[in-house]
């Protein structure tokens, strides 16, 4: 098999910074990735590359990306015990994601459910990139003999599409890559927009029904009590006929680390305000020190920029290893 195997399972996951993570964020991503370094090896990257298939300001690239990572150690990350770093301070992701796109076909690229939504959102620039990020995303994963990648249930697809690259790479030239499956979070695994549940959360196309990490907790109170909910006045984890009353148990069981079935049955029998309630208070009570802890870490970038360029030379170790077998198997002259 490929380099040597870490004794822990190897994880992989990355958040792009393409404008402020929001609740969902925190509730799918930063707060059960805190858990991840104590049972994986596990590599948190702030995936900046794939943030510029939809236009950026230079100024908010830059802060973004500071951000991503300040927002991953104020949720608790320790990069003692864990690689964080930029994506784009690692040149093997752009390089094996090249390559790999000889090993992608159209028609699956084509298929990919992301591509179609963004396209359709970003008429005026559906470049190249939007296309074939799912390739660079397989290269990201395949790159560390990631093992679990966990992913928001929007991503499944694309994990798919990385296990159909690495296996085709693997049938033409032997085993290289290590086949990597995704992990949805029993909890807050796709939060919902609060004035439309039927749809994700989303931090780059933020509205009323979204709450971003940096938004005041007063403020998020009030948009959870604002939240749509309907007229059935009953409790019930139902995400087909109650998706708001769904999407508001999902995030109080992922603030509260409960399933959503267990909070429902909680609150069974009680008026929605009192769920509104409830929701409204757990996220003020963790929004309040993840921001104060994020504003500490923003305001001393040159530490940050050091746990950063620590966690890329740690990947860019294996990730160079991962390049050059995969190379030397094709028959590149190697340098």
């Amino acid at each position: 098999m490929s380099t040597s195997i870490s004794p822990k399972p190897i994880s992989f996951s990355g958040i792009q910074s393409s404008g402020i993570p929001s609740i969902g964020n925190y509730i799918g991503a930063f707060k059960p990735f805190t858990a991840y370094p104590q049972t994986h090896k596990a590599y948190f990257c702030v995936v900046d590359h794939h943030a510029i298939t939809v236009r950026q300001e230079p100024k908010d690239l830059f802060e973004n990306s500071y951000g991503v990572a300040a927002w991953y150690l104020a949720a608790g990350l320790n990069p003692h015990e864990c690689t964080l770093f930029i994506q784009s301070h690692v040149k093997e992701h752009t390089e094996l994601g090249w390559i790999l796109n000889t090993f992608t076909q159209m028609g699956e690229l084509e298929r990919m459910t992301q591509f179609k939504d963004k396209a359709a959102r970003h008429k005026e620039n559906v470049n190249a990139g939007l296309f074939g990020y799912p390739v660079l995303m397989a290269a990201d994963i395949l790159l560390y003999n990631t093992q679990e990648v966990p992913v928001g249930d929007d991503q499944i697809q694309h994990i798919e599409l990385a296990r159909n690259i690495a296996t085709r790479f693997n049938n033409i030239y032997g085993d290289t890559f290590v086949m990597p499956k995704g992990v949805i979070p029993k909890s807050g695994a796709r939060v919902k927009d609060l004035q439309e549940p039927t749809r994700k959360m989303s931090k780059s196309q933020p509205g009323p029904g979204t709450i971003l990490l940096n938004e005041s907790p007063a403020e998020a109170a009030k948009k959870i009590k604002r939240a749509q909910t309907d007229s059935l006045g009953v409790i019930a984890y139902d995400t087909e006929n109650q998706p708001g009353i769904a999407n508001l148990l999902e995030i109080l069981g992922g603030l509260t680390n409960r399933t959503p079935q267990a909070v429902a049955q909680e609150f069974e029998g009680q008026q929605y305000g009192a769920l509104k309630g409830a929701v409204a208070e757990a996220v003020v009570f963790a929004l309040e020190p993840l921001q104060a802890e994020y504003t500490r870490l923003m305001s001393d970038k040159a530490e940050l920029h050091r746990i950063l360029a620590k966690g890329a030379d740690d990947a860019r170790e294996v990730a160079a290893q991962t390049v050059r077998k995969v190379k030397e198997k094709m028959g590149y002259v190697l340098a």
